[in-house]
């Protein structure tokens, strides 16, 4: 079954991508918050189809189309004995100083959760670089 919300007109198009930010206050009173507050803050979607249904939006101040989406996978490290195909993993961006680290964006960068839990998709067979002597592996999650 997909999963559905309302996003802005203006964005409603088969392949857009946003990061659902979760409700504002304004959305509290909104008599359509139960199809639109439906997905996981801080979370990447694509939008896959666009229904025709549309209703107003205060938080847009502007017409809100339905629409279906999909998460999209993350790139992520995560512990070597965490990263199985199938599993469930709970990832949060871990206190590394070492910028000049290629994993650095996603095992501590700001873009990153402070804790939030992934499906892993897929992962790599070979580590990945710590500089901080962590062992390792990048993998796909949504």
């Amino acid at each position: 079954m997909a999963e559905i919300t309302l996003i802005a007109k203006t964005e409603a198009r088969e392949g857009f991508e946003f990061v659902y930010q979760g409700g504002a206050p304004v959305c509290r009173t909104c008599p359509y918050r139960h199809a639109c507050l439906t997905l996981d803050a801080g979370r990447r979607y694509a939008i896959t189809k666009v229904r025709t249904v549309s209703h107003p939006c205060a938080l847009q101040e502007t017409e809100a189309k339905v629409v279906e989406v999909r998460p999209v996978p993350r790139v992520l490290v995560v512990e070597s004995r965490s990263a199985i195909p199938g599993s469930s993993v709970e990832v949060g961006r871990y206190p590394c100083q070492r910028l000049d680290c290629p994993n650095w964006w996603i095992c501590a960068g700001p873009s990153l959760p402070a804790k939030q839990r992934f499906r892993v998709e897929k992962a790599d067979n070979e580590p990945a670089e710590c500089r901080i002597g962590r062992t390792l592996k990048r993998i796909e999650a949504v």
